[in-house]
């Protein structure tokens, strides 16, 4: 490796890559017994495409913004009657999502590398969930697409992790559970590294990673090594 292409910052996704965003099913099941992994399922795939078409459209709203539309969308769709008291709480759930377990571990492998966030959740957001996993110690820089005012995949935002980090592309190693998030980032030219904690297929987007793993135990162990 040479000094033009040697690792000089970790980039992760923050949504279903270091925070488990599938734990908010438990608090839609709480609210709504027998439909909380419907809801949760719809909620979610509804938040992304919100946040991709808004982008399209160039009708940017922050990512909080963005969730609790497409919360209320999903509670409609499935005939769920969602009052202010559930509207609250499953909001702040966004904040308290659980780390994956092997977040911690891989993180604090990573040192002294700059282990930093991109993600579309807004600044507060993201401060919530790190401070509530105990992160913070463990995550370096936040970089919120807020700043942009346009979402992932836009080339945007990658180039601003490069100019925030003073890096070229290839001096990033960009890893994410997210496989479009991995196409545009990998289009972009990051270093990426899918982590399919789900097995899933391939999808056939342009923009492959440099590699795949299971989990980031297994990212953060091949890195190490090949620094």
């Amino acid at each position: 490796m040479t000094r033009d292409t040697e690792i000089r910052a970790v980039v992760f996704d923050a949504y279903g890559t270091l925070f488990n965003v599938a734990a908010v099913s438990v608090e839609c099941e709480r609210r709504f017994p027998d439909s909380g992994a419907r809801l949760s399922q719809l909620w979610r795939s509804k938040q992304l495409e919100y946040t991709w078409l808004r982008t399209l459209m160039g009708r940017y709203e922050d990512f909080g913004a963005v969730t609790e539309a497409a919360l209320v969308h999903a509670c409609r769709a499935l005939g769920l009657e969602l009052d202010g008291e559930s509207r609250r709480a499953l909001r702040q759930a966004y904040l308290r999502l659980a780390p994956y377990p092997d977040a911690a571990p891989a993180l604090r492998s990573l040192a002294p590398l700059p282990r930093v966030i991109l993600s579309n959740g807004t600044p507060f957001m993201l401060h919530e969930v790190v401070r509530n996993a105990g992160f913070d110690d463990l995550v370096d820089q936040i970089l919120s697409v807020d700043d942009l005012k346009v979402y992932k995949p836009s080339p945007k935002v990658y180039a601003m992790a490069c100019e925030r980090l003073g890096a070229t592309p290839r001096q990033i190693a960009f890893v994410s559970s997210n496989r479009w998030d991995v196409a545009g980032a990998a289009s972009f030219g990051l270093r990426t590294f899918w982590v399919n904690r789900a097995g899933q297929a391939e999808d056939g987007l342009p923009g492959e990673p440099a590699a795949v793993f299971g989990d980031l135990s297994g990212f953060a162990a091949a890195l190490v090594r090949e620094r």
